[in-house]
Order: C-alpha cells, then structure tokens, then sequence
C-alpha cells in the first residue's frame, strides 16, 4: 500500500506571523495508508539480508489495533498483525529482524514471527501495556505500562507466561510505563509517568533487594511521552511537556534541552538523526520540524498531516524519517530534499 502526497509546503516559522515560507522549498513525502486510527509508534529495525546488503523495516502501532509491517524505503505494506483486541502502543523488531513485539491496551504483550505473520505466545498482563523492547541478544523482553511494573520475560521459555523478573517503578505510588529500552544485556531504562528515566539492573543473577538493582536516576519536568536511544547507545532523546532532552547514558547528564513551539503532553516524540547535529519533532500540531541540535534553532517545519503528530523516528541510514500522526497515516521524509 503506497501513495504519494500532495506536493506540501516547508516553511519556517518566525513568533509574530506563525510559519512562513522556507527557503528550502518544497518536499512530497511518500504516503502510507492502511491504518484507520491515530498511530502511537514507529520503529526501524535494519537486518543484514546478505553479506553485501542490509534491509530496513518500519513497523508501526496503532489504536486500530492492527500493527503493520513495510519496507522503510518505499513505505510498501508487507504485513499486518492480527490478533489483538485492543490498541495496539508499542511495536518493536528483534535486532535480527525475525520476532516482532506488540503492547496492547488489551492487557497483553504478544510476540509474532516477523517472516510469517503468526502468533507464537502471549504474555497476559493485568492493565493496559505502554511500551516494550527486546534485548540485544533477542533472548528477553521488557515490558511496562500503567501497572507501573517493569516486567523481564524469557523469549526462550515460549510457554512460560510468568515473568522472570518484575521490579515496581516508583516506590509505594503507581507510575504508569510510557517508555523502556534495553540499554546492554543488564540494563532497562524505564520511563514514568513523574518523569523519572530510572536504570534497572535487570541481570537474573543479579542478587539483593530491589531497590539495590536501581542505578541511576535521570528527570525531566512532564511525563515522558517519547524516549529514543542513538545508534551508538551513548545519547538518549527524551520528549516531555514542551521541551526535548538530550542526556548522556554513561554519564547520566544532561547534555542540553530545548524549548518547543509545540506540547507532548498528549501526543508527540523526537528523534536524533545519527550524525547528532539535528533533530526532527512532532506533537500537539500538525507540523513536522527539523531542529538544530546545538542550539534548538527551527531549520524546517513541514505540514502534510491532517491531524496531530503523535510519533517521529529517523531511519537508521539518516537519509529519511518517518512520522506518524492521529489522520491515521505514515509519512516518509527525506531528510535533504
């Protein structure tokens, strides 16, 4: 499924006239339809094909509960997953490409073959599940969501339905999941709903109390609605209330944030593209904007939506992004037009 869109205007915008005409012109990005309802994530995953040549795959969640598979080149559909009852939050690729991931509001996590299409098991949850990712090695997934419990399972132990590890977020109050990602092999970043990012020691041998498995904590102002790790795993891009944050994982620090024209407290993400000298965001309207990383200056805002931007991701490469938003469509972006 692909088609391409109206020719959309760039524009940069100034305070006292809202956008405005951008020198860089104009830009068509390519079009994905096949969702009937707002999207909640994207995600790349890029799998060695050969020795010689790599493939991208987008993968896209949505309140249609119909999760969907394309070539993140083309936007061509390749499949859909179907199964859940609910909308669907999060969908994430194993690093090899060959098991997806689904967190639904259907209380469940389930785990696909991304070759085939086919169901393989289901972790039942007992409330509404925000986020997941597998670990490096494909061995584990994290999971969390508005239980406010960080759950480890076992993807080699296909009928065991109890997690091997569940750590509670926040102390004695409920903070709801919004985003996890696995860091290395012992290590979980969780994102709440307070905006704390907290690093889990999620080793199974790891032995002591829970609260001794807690190595660091980062904050933001607003409750984290996006949280993206670079490709070197070493800068971490959070989205919250109406700024975008950049930390350094190692360090725990905050290397700079941002002030945005726009809000995520209800929709929205960002994402660093992989030489780290610019970023994209979207949220509570319906422009995409391109942002100098060093200064947070607005390098280009594109309108082509027709609902607000609820998520962004660069493509691995950096020679694309794709934006998904509540009119229920992907857009494909070049990044240089």
């Amino acid at each position: 499924i692909m088609s391409v869109a109206p020719e959309t205007t760039t524009t940069t915008t100034t305070k006292d006239n809202g956008p405005q005409p951008s020198s860089r012109g104009r830009q068509i990005p390519i079009v994905c339809p096949g969702h009937t309802r707002p999207l909640a994530e994207l995600s790349f995953c890029t799998v060695e094909e050969t020795k010689a040549e790599e493939r991208t795959f987008l993968v896209s969640a949505c309140h249609d509960k119909m999760p969907m598979l394309r070539d993140a080149k083309t936007g061509d559909w390749i499949g859909t997953f179907a199964g859940h009852k609910g909308a669907v939050w999060s969908c994430r690729l194993d690093p090899l490409g060959l098991l997806a991931g689904t967190a639904s509001g259907d209380f469940s996590v389930k785990i696909w073959d991304a070759i085939t299409g086919s169901s393989l098991f289901t972790y039942p949850h007992k409330h509404i599940v925000k986020t997941l990712d597998f670990s490096p090695d494909s061995k584990y997934i994290a999971t969390g969501g508005h239980e406010g419990l960080l759950r480890v399972f076992d993807l080699r132990k296909e009928k065991e339905e109890t997690p091997i590890l569940t750590i509670k977020q926040n102390g004695e109050k409920t903070v709801t999941i919004t985003k996890c990602n696995w860091l290395n092999a012992t290590t979980v970043l969780a994102a709440g709903s307070d905006g704390s990012i907290n690093y889990w020691n999620v080793d199974p041998k790891h032995e002591g109390e829970e609260q001794h498995r807690l190595m660091g904590t980062l904050k933001v102002d607003a409750e984290v609605r996006d949280m993206e790790l670079s490709k070197d795993f070493k800068t971490l891009t959070v989205a919250a209330g109406t700024k975008v944050y950049f930390f350094d994982v190692e360090n725990k620090s905050l290397l700079c944030s941002h002030q945005m024209p726009i809000h995520f407290r209800d929709e929205g993400g960002a994402s660093l593209h992989p030489d780290g000298k610019k970023f994209v965001a979207g949220g509570s309207d319906l422009w995409v904007r391109v942002f100098d990383y060093e200064t947070g200056t607005e390098l280009e805002c594109h309108k082509g939506h027709h609902g607000p931007v609820r998520c962004v991701r660069y493509d691995p490469d950096g020679k694309t992004y794709a934006t998904g938003s509540e009119d229920g469509t992907i857009r494909l972006w070049k990044t240089d037009p």
